[in-house]
């Protein structure tokens, strides 16, 4: 899961590319990046490790001059860590073009000893974003065109769709030429366009959620659909293209549990009602299992459980408080890269309001329970500030796959329910009842705001993937995955 956002505008973009990245900080905050380019077809670039305020100061900002431009912030997904990942990732031939990647190949290993042998690129990293924008570099290159038209880099767009398998929303500045966007064959990860009037044309933004576009004076066009490419020239024309000869729109469903923000629209599904909606059907699973429930409270783990947590109550008919108070400048730990680094953060993270636990029977509410480690240090401080007794919630069905399209979930073996019942991750855990959301009413909650899409990527609940997979790829990465491969990844490459 990564943020990326691109805007062609009259007058200069970095400031409003700023401002985009801040909004999408919580889909990654390993790197930021942005690359722009002028009218003259001058390229500048500014990208390093960090957070986007600290990426950016007022001294790189000075430099980046240009009115069309893509940023990326990063959440590492495939590949390793360190400056080189950043993004927007760049490519001298042709053109020069720099990509900004969400997603997930599941074929890059194979793609990119292709590159190698058959068609003489170098990469100089492991990443799949690399993989995918020498890809689309080479066969650009193949249409020979000193002044590609939109047609010409259509062409280049449909024949990566036939290479590349997984998920992937890409922006590419073509330096000199203007911003591509396109989306994978099934939509997995998310891409929508806006519009805003300019002096003397319109101007245009793409990016991975569409909260940013109304403070920014855009107003939403509509979702980039799946397989279809986008190009918008420097002089502003949009060109657009349906690019895959099989589109289907499958969306992946975590995105309204956890990744994206509540006041995003996806796939034109609001965010914040489908999280509404699972705390409305919660509630009814709570009534039908247990009718004679003694709860006292509801809960929420900020924040992407919260508004669910609402609803839940009010389904109730029992109070709805807050008693957690969240240290905003702590990242989020679903996506800190090492089992370490969550243990730590989660006491530091979030402070407890004794008074709301003391004494009474807890409904605790949150978006997902993946490794078990964060509930469990949760319920522990709620038990610790005097509840009665502790129950669990999740918004989401039982996490017992991994994610093969832009989530670093774990290895399957380290995810809490991979191998066990519901009552044994309860006792895992320490609660004294768990419920999960089920897989139907959660497609449900989704379905419900767009009657549209039939079909949605589940397979961290399922382990059913929607593209095709090459041989030995999961064992590899679930091999790649484990926390103790990862941190010795990261002490080797610190030791030179």
């Amino acid at each position: 899961m990564c943020g990326i956002v691109g805007i062609s505008a009259e007058t200069n973009v970095a400031a409003e590319i700023y401002d985009s990245l801040l909004m999408l900080q919580h889909r990654g905050q390993d790197a930021a990046g942005m690359s722009v380019c002028d009218n003259d077809d001058k390229l500048k670039t500014r990208k390093s490790m960090g957070y986007v305020r600290d990426v950016f100061q007022q001294r790189h900002m000075d430099k980046l001059i240009g009115n069309y431009g893509i940023g990326h912030v990063r959440y590492p997904t495939a590949g390793g860590a360190g400056k080189e990942y950043a993004q927007p990732m760049y490519v001298n031939s042709p053109y020069g073009i720099s990509a900004a990647h969400n997603g997930n190949l599941t074929n890059a290993k194979h793609l990119s000893t292709q590159l190698f042998h058959a068609e003489m690129r170098h990469l100089k990293t492991d990443s799949d974003s690399e993989v995918l924008l020498n890809i689309f570099a080479h066969e650009l290159a193949k249409q020979r065109e000193i002044y590609p038209s939109a047609e010409h880099i259509f062409k280049a767009v449909s024949k990566t769709h036939i290479r590349c398998d997984g998920a992937y929303a890409v922006l590419a500045l073509i330096t000199g030429h203007g911003i591509l966007a396109f989306r994978d064959n099934n939509g997995i990860r998310p891409l929508s366009i806006g519009i805003r009037k300019g002096k003397s044309r319109d101007e245009y933004i793409l990016a991975s959620e569409d909260a940013m576009f109304t403070p920014l004076g855009f107003t939403k066009m509509r979702d980039v659909e799946p397989g279809e490419a986008i190009f918008i020239d420097k002089k502003g024309e949009l060109f657009s293209q349906q690019c895959s000869d099989e589109p289907k729109k499958r969306p992946c469903i975590f995105e309204y549990v956890y990744f994206s923000r509540p006041d995003s629209k996806i796939d034109e599904i609001s965010v914040y009602k489908a999280r509404m909606r699972m705390g409305s059907k919660l509630a009814e699973q709570i009534i039908k299992q247990k009718p004679d429930h003694d709860i006292d409270v509801v809960i929420p783990i900020p924040d992407s459980s919260t508004t669910a947590a609402h609803e839940l109550a009010v389904g109730l008919g029992i109070p709805y408080r807050e008693g957690f108070v969240k240290n905003r400048y702590i990242g989020r730990t679903f996506i800190m890269p090492y089992q370490e680094e969550r243990k730590k953060s989660v006491r530091r993270k979030l402070n407890i309001l004794d008074l709301e636990f003391d004494g009474k029977n807890v409904l605790l509410v949150d978006d997902s329970i993946v490794r078990g480690t964060t509930s469990k240090k949760i319920i522990e401080m709620a038990r610790d500030a005097g509840a009665k007794k502790v129950y669990f919630a999740s918004a989401a069905p039982a996490i017992k796959y991994q994610n093969l399209y832009g989530i670093d979930m774990p290895a399957t073996s380290e995810l809490i329910a991979s191998n066990r019942s519901n009552e044994e991750v309860a006792n895992e855990i320490n609660a004294d009842w768990l419920i999960y959301q089920t897989l139907e009413d959660l497609i449900d909650t989704a379905k419900s705001g767009n009657p549209d899409i039939t079909e949605y990527e589940t397979s961290i609940f399922t382990g059913e993937y929607i593209t095709p997979l090459v041989e030995n790829y999961l064992e590899e990465l679930e091999s790649s995955r484990k926390d103790e491969i990862k941190t010795q990844r990261e002490k080797s490459k610190a030791n030179g």
